[in-house]
């Protein structure tokens, strides 16, 4: 058997179980396209799960509240996954009539969709032979045939995309793509592969020059910030609070969250009161606060990592307009947030 033969073999005998491979419906399979990008299967088929039942077809997603999606996708982070998403499908819904493009270059129009979610779709729905290249399929190939160019370079990408082209099974797109998928999820794992029980074994060049561990190449990652965040946990003697929608540009963008201040260094409860910006903003109320994180959180995203505190704030008269602390939970808000509402026990 050759490379592609060896894999859709491997793929009939080991393949997962997974609600979308049981269906060609383009809403299913793009859903789960989108929250599985930066997702592990373990962390998004439950959410996946959630917004099948919530949103059956993509007509109920596209009449639904931003607020409301966002709601159900707190926890995967990259929420600009579910801002986009929420956009398609009103997109299709009201546009295309409810009906996706039946091919790659149409699929590739919508937004939020690129080259790896677009070739999914065509060749899983429409039996498009478009090659898929995600992180899996990048390191199968870069191992097998021992590629040593960068994946996140210009030259890799188009170096990986046109040998996974050549190698596809044009015949049967959807069974083959999955089955890369799936090999490099299951069998040629970033650590610790089973090099031993693999199929490709005999003809893998990274086994045969001991290269595994240093394939694929990735360039260095841009140098990760670190900032100070400082959240005000506003609590008045009506029982409420303050938790306003982040309307600025970012990784937030829609999302609630209470008061930030952020600092160059850490903010401790000797300088706190007297911090210009807490001065600015409470001008001349009177507060008794306590720092209820006594070692800081710390929130690593992509490009930044978040050095979190939550300061307690118990006041007479909130300085702006607030909500009562019991509808809390019935915002989105980052995972940052949603773990301290779980946690945080707010007095009756």
């Amino acid at each position: 058997m050759n490379f592609k033969e060896k894999l859709t073999h491997w793929y009939s005998i080991n393949k997962r179980s997974l609600p979308w491979r049981k269906t060609k419906n383009p809403y299913h399979i793009w859903l789960s396209e989108i929250i599985l990008q930066q997702t592990q299967i373990k962390q998004g088929l439950p959410y996946y799960e959630a917004f099948v039942k919530e949103f059956p077809t993509v007509f109920e997603l596209a009449n639904a509240n931003e607020q409301d999606v966002l709601k159900l996708w707190q926890g995967l982070g990259y929420y600009s996954r579910a801002r986009n998403l929420h956009f398609t499908a009103k997109y299709i819904a009201n546009d295309l009539q409810g009906i996706f493009p039946n091919n790659y270059k149409g699929l590739l129009q919508l937004k939020g969709i690129g080259d790896y979610t677009a070739s999914a779709i065509a060749s899983i729905c429409f039996d498009e032979p478009a090659a898929v290249v995600d992180g899996n399929v990048y390191r199968v190939l870069a191992r097998h045939f021992g590629i040593h160019t960068p994946i996140n370079s210009t030259k890799g990408i188009k170096e990986f995309k046109e040998l996974a082209t050549s190698l596809l099974d044009s015949h049967n797109p959807s069974e083959y793509n999955q089955a890369i998928m799936e090999f490099g999820a299951m069998q040629c794992k970033p650590n610790n592969p089973d090099c031993g029980q693999c199929v490709l074994q005999e003809s893998c060049v990274a086994l045969q020059t001991k290269t595994v561990t240093e394939l694929p190449v990735k360039l260095k990652k841009v140098k990760v910030s670190k900032k100070h965040f400082n959240f005000l946990v506003l609590i008045s003697s009506k029982g409420e609070t303050i938790f306003k929608k982040r309307t600025g540009k970012g990784i937030w963008q829609n999302l609630y969250q209470f008061p930030l201040i952020e600092t160059e260094q850490p903010l401790t409860s000797s300088n706190f009161k007297i911090h210009p910006t807490i001065m600015d903003y409470f001008q001349d109320l009177d507060f008794e606060f306590s720092l209820y994180n006594k070692d800081t959180i710390v929130h690593k995203l992509s490009h930044q990592h978040l050095h979190t505190k939550f300061w307690i704030v118990e006041i007479d008269q909130l300085p702006e307009k607030g909500l009562p602390i019991s509808k809390l939970k019935e915002f989105p808000a980052p995972i940052l947030i949603g773990n301290f509402l779980d946690e945080f026990r707010f007095p009756l």
